[in-house]
C-alpha cells in the first residue's frame, strides 16, 4: 500500500460526513462512534450500540477517511496498522480516536471527551475518593475494563488537588484527554509519542522535573511497572491505571509481569506503596443514564499483610469488613447501596455483581432486617389502646 500521500489532492468529503455524525452523536448524548470499513456506522448510546447510517462505508471510503483524518501521519498509520490521536471537534468538543486496520480495511472509534472535567458531586464518587487527593505519596490505581470511565476518574482526582494544593504535577498520557489549567498547582502534560517516546523514558525524565504528583496514564509493561513503584517508593505520589476488573486482580497483574524470582521483591514494593486501588464498572440506571458502581481498596495493615504474604484471595474479604470504619467497599457492596438508593434495579445488580448469588442473599437479608424493624407497629395493631398502654 502507497504510504505517502499528496494532501492537496484530498476533498476531505469522507471526513465531512462523518462529522455530521460526530455532531449527531454529541446531540443525543453518545459516547463513541464506530467507524468500519464494510459497514454501516454506529454508537453508542447509554452503553449500547445503535446504527447511525443506512448505508455502507466502502473500503475504499474507509481508506480515504483514514488519510483525510491522518493527513501527513498517514504513513505512521501504514507502518504501525494503528494509531491513537486527539481530534478537535470545534471549541467545546474534542474526541479521543484509535484508528486500526481490521479483515475488511480500515475501522476507527472516537471517543467523547468532556472539555469540562467532572466534579466529585457530578460523577456522584464516594467520598473516600476524595481523601485520596489528601495522600502525599504512594500508588493509587483506577482500574477497569476499556470505556468503564477510568480516565474521568482520575481527571476528577487531578483536578481537586488542582484546585486545593500547591504543587507540580505531571502528567504522561497515550494521548491526552482532559486539559487541566494551572490553577493552585503547575500541571505539565505530556503525549506519548508527541511530547515523549515512551512512559518509560517520561518517568525516568520526570524524576528529575521535581515532581510532586505523576500521573501515568496506563502501567502496560514491566519497565513502567518497576518505575512508578519507584516512584512511589521515593516520595512522589503516583496515579496511573490498569484493565483489570477488581483490587485482587490488580495487585495479581502487577506482579505477574515480573519473572518469578523477581515477584517476591515486587510484592513487598506494591504492599508497602500502594495507597488506594479503585475499580469500576458502569452500570445503567433507572432513568436510562449510567453510574459507576465501584470497589474501593484503602490500605491498611490487613491489606499490607495480605498483599505481603501471597493471601490475595482474602482482599475481598478485607475489603468488606473495613467498610464501616475505613469507608473501604466491594463491588457488591457499593451495587447494593445503589439498589437501595433506587439509582439501578435488582437486575442490573444482580447482572453486575461479583457474586449474583451472594448479593442475592444480602439484599433479601435487608429485606428481611426491615420487615423485623417495621414489626413493632405490626404487634401494636394487633392490641387495644388499654393493653398497648399495658406493655408501655
Amino acid at each position: 500500500m502507497k504510504s505517502e500521500i499528496d494532501v492537496s489532492q484530498l476533498t476531505f468529503e469522507q471526513l465531512k460526513k462523518v462529522r455530521a455524525y460526530l455532531k449527531k452523536m454529541i446531540e443525543v448524548g453518545g459516547s463513541d462512534l464506530h467507524i468500519k470499513a464494510n459497514s454501516v456506522i454506529r454508537a453508542r448510546i447509554d452503553g449500547s450500540i445503535v446504527p447511525f447510517s443506512g448505508s455502507i462505508l466502502s473500503k475504499e471510503d474507509a481508506l480515504t477517511f483514514a488519510k483525510e483524518l491522518l493527513k501527513g501521519r498517514f504513513p505512521e498509520f501504514v507502518e504501525h496498522k494503528e494509531l491513537d490521536l486527539v481530534y478537535p471537534f470545534d471549541e467545546r468538543n474534542r474526541f479521543r480516536v484509535n484508528i486500526f486496520f481490521q479483515m475488511d480495511g480500515v475501522s476507527a472509534v472516537f471517543r467523547v471527551i468532556p472539555v469540562n472535567i467532572p466534579s466529585f458531586d457530578a460523577l456522584h464518587l464516594p467520598d473516600v475518593v476524595k481523601s485520596f487527593t489528601k495522600i502525599d505519596r504512594g500508588l493509587i490505581l483506577v482500574t477497569g475494563v476499556t470505556g468503564s470511565g477510568k480516565s474521568t476518574t482520575l481527571a476528577a482526582l487531578i483536578n481537586e488537588i488542582n484546585l486545593n494544593k500547591k504543587q507540580h504535577i505531571i502528567t504522561i498520557e497515550d494521548p491526552i484527554e482532559f486539559v487541566h489549567k494551572d490553577r493552585g498547582c503547575i500541571i505539565n502534560q505530556r503525549s506519548v509519542g508527541q511530547d515523549t517516546k515512551s512512559f518509560g523514558d517520561a518517568l525516568r525524565a520526570a524524576l528529575r522535573e521535581d515532581p510532586d504528583i505523576i500521573l501515568v496514564g496506563e502501567m502496560r509493561d514491566k519497565e513502567t511497572i518497576n518505575l512508578a513503584l519507584h516512584a512511589a517508593d521515593t516520595g512522589h505520589l503516583v496515579f496511573s491505571t490498569l484493565h483489570t476488573i477488581d483490587a485482587k486482580e490488580t495487585i495479581n497483574r502487577i506482579i505477574a509481569q515480573f519473572p518469578t524470582e523477581e515477584q517476591n521483591r515486587v510484592r513487598l514494593s506494591v504492599a508497602g506503596v500502594i495507597q488506594g486501588v479503585i475499580s469500576q464498572r458502569l452500570v445503567p440506571t433507572v432513568d436510562g443514564g449510567r453510574r459507576a458502581a465501584m470497589e474501593i481498596l484503602v490500605k491498611t495493615p490487613t491489606i499490607e499483610k495480605l498483599i505481603m504474604e501471597n493471601r490475595d484471595y482474602e482482599i475481598r474479604d478485607a475489603i468488606e469488613v473495613g467498610k464501616e470504619h475505613y469507608k473501604s467497599q466491594s463491588f457488591d457492596q457499593s451495587l447494593l447501596d445503589l439498589y437501595n438508593d433506587g439509582v439501578i434495579s435488582l437486575e442490573q445488580a444482580l447482572k453486575n455483581a461479583t457474586s449474583a448469588s451472594d448479593l442475592q442473599l444480602k439484599i433479601s437479608g435487608l429485606t428481611s432486617g426491615q420487615a423485623s424493624a417495621d414489626a413493632p407497629e405490626k404487634i401494636q395493631s394487633d392490641f387495644s389502646e388499654d393493653e398497648i398502654f399495658d406493655l408501655k
